[in-house]
């Protein structure tokens, strides 16, 4: 029977290949790789990139689902951050329902261009879904209140964190990736619905949880 590893790297190949995985936990016979797909080395260990990628221009192909908006930008090129680029970046990743705008960390934005970048290396080029960026404290307060997840001294609240997922990849193939990139704090939020569920990526202490 494949491992539970085994089966993830599965899913992200059969992703690229545009087919479009239920349920990556089932053990079902392996099915025949792609001969032009090759999984990565080590799915989970980003670290094993070469220089050639973080030094090469970063652009984001962004969807907001909560208000509608879709924006590709180049925001980082020869070594410095494009400073109207990251002015849209944080408009993108402001607090909708609180229609307020702030500063995003720039490790966060590295973060998620990674994880798209990482990805598209195996034919998955679907845009990056930000369900959640930057938070108001009432904005923080009203989740609560509603009995969302969110925690009391969200990240979220200072341009910290953002909850993203990409269409047809599973979230426990994408919350694997992120946390390779040790950057801080990785949420897994499984959810039994059309668009699955989510991931929480932040740049404070190194942890991960399940909600």
């Amino acid at each position: 029977m494949p491992t539970r590893r085994q089966l993830l790297k599965q899913s992200l190949i059969l992703t690229a290949a545009g087919l479009t995985v239920n349920r990556v936990f089932a053990a079902d016979p392996p099915i025949e790789k792609s001969s032009s797909l090759e999984p990565p080395p080590e799915l989970f260990d980003a670290q094993t990139l070469d220089l050639d990628f973080w030094v090469k221009p970063r652009t984001i192909d962004f969807i907001r689902p909560a208000s509608g908006e879709r924006s590709r930008l180049l925001y980082w090129k020869d070594g410095e951050m494009l400073d109207a680029a990251y002015q849209e970046l944080c408009h993108i990743l402001r607090d909708v329902h609180g229609k307020k705008t702030a500063p995003i960390d720039p490790k966060l934005l590295e973060t998620l261009w990674a994880t798209q970048a990482y990805v598209a290396r195996f034919g998955l080029t679907r845009p990056l879904e930000i369900l959640s960026g930057y938070r108001t404290p009432e904005s923080n307060k009203h989740l609560i209140e509603q009995g969302v997840p969110a925690a009391r001294k969200s990240l979220h609240m200072d341009g910290k964190a953002a909850d993203i997922r990409i269409g047809n990849l599973h979230e426990e193939v994408l919350g694997g990736l992120v946390k390779s990139f040790r950057q801080g704090g990785v949420g897994f939020y499984y959810r039994a619905s059309a668009n699955g569920g989510w991931i929480h990526a932040d740049t404070g202490l190194q942890r991960t949880w399940k909600g």
